[in-house]
């Protein structure tokens, strides 16, 4: 079917670039992401008689790699990449037409910190709604190599059916409360990438919606830094509830009683566990994430404005 009107071919812009942003980032991170959930559901990794010494992300990658080699760093990725191209493509496509819809009428066309939230919060529960069942996936598969006696899973489909029949709808949306309370963090991260972003573009005096690579790679690490850290801990718990459905006996009776035994456990450095981790990895997928969303987009619409005005060619 035809694409003719500059609304759909916005969406498929938003779509596309969303997607190509959201797999890329995925790949380049993945062995971080790894490490990450595993810190996350595992605590720190032993070796030996001991708990690892010194840096914790070289001993693990250098762990993981002489345990279960190459394959074992990439765990997870091809659950990740399937979650992550509908999330991207989703979260962006959603976001865009909210913030289409929540923008100022007073001719500036820019939007105010709550409206940004409420668009940045309704994409994130979409998305969230929309992929639970694949990031459970993701999990399980990146934590199945450091168990013993649990049949690993084949792959991602397989997976999905074998939660499906042992766990039922609730094992696919294992996590997805703490995922919901997540949504903190995208409304927090993306006004705060907008107003970073706008402020640079004004004072290198270029139009807000055609930053420069170099300015929304400052906007988005520092945006994500800020809003990792302020909601860390509920990505522990995600991901503790995700994984438990793997193993005959459950840790944790539901979302409270896993903040409990986290607590009793670890203390508040038990909901920071990866947290350094997960900043070496969400920060550089951030750059990479947003930069290659910005820059595929504007490609995407240079070429429906050629097509549509070929004496632009």
């Amino acid at each position: 079917m035809a694409v003719d009107s500059h609304a759909d071919y916005s969406i498929l812009c938003n779509a596309g670039a969303g997607a190509a942003a959201g797999v890329i980032a995925a790949t380049f991170v993945c062995p971080l992401d790894v490490i990450k959930t595993r810190l996350q559901v595992h605590g720190l990794p032993k070796l030996g008689n001991g708990t690892v010494k010194g840096s914790v992300i070289v001993s693990s990658l250098r762990q993981i790699f002489h345990e279960e080699g190459l394959r074992g760093m990439y765990r997870g990725l091809s659950p990740t990449v399937l979650a992550l191209l509908p999330n991207w493509a989703v979260y962006f496509t959603i976001y865009e037409q909210l913030k289409s819809r929540l923008c100022s009428d007073d001719g500036n066309h820019q939007l105010s910190v709550g409206a940004n939230m409420m668009a940045a919060s309704g994409a994130g529960a979409a998305t969230t709604i929309a992929t639970n069942p694949l990031w459970v996936v993701k999990t399980r598969f990146q934590t199945q190599g450091m168990g013993t006696g649990v049949e690993p899973y084949k792959s991602t489909l397989s997976a999905l059916r074998r939660i499906a029949h042992e766990e039922g709808i609730r094992g696919l949306y294992s996590g997805v409360v703490p995922a919901l309370a997540g949504i903190s963090h995208v409304a927090i991260q993306f006004p705060t990438y907008e107003k970073i972003k706008l402020y640079l573009a004004n004072r290198a005096d270029i139009a807000g919606d055609k930053p420069s690579a170099s300015d929304v790679a400052v906007a988005s690490s520092v945006s994500k830094i800020f809003a990792s850290t302020l909601t860390y801990p509920h990505e522990v718990v995600r991901s503790r509830l995700q994984e438990q459905g793997h193993h005959t006996e459950k840790r944790y009776s539901g979302l409270m009683d896993c903040i409990s035994k986290v607590y009793k456990q670890d203390g508040i450095p038990g909901f920071y566990r990866g947290c350094a981790t997960n900043l070496l990895r969400t920060t550089p997928a951030a750059v990479i994430t947003f930069t290659s969303f910005e820059m595929i987009h504007r490609f995407l619409v240079s070429l429906f404005n050629a097509g549509a005005h070929p004496q632009a060619l």
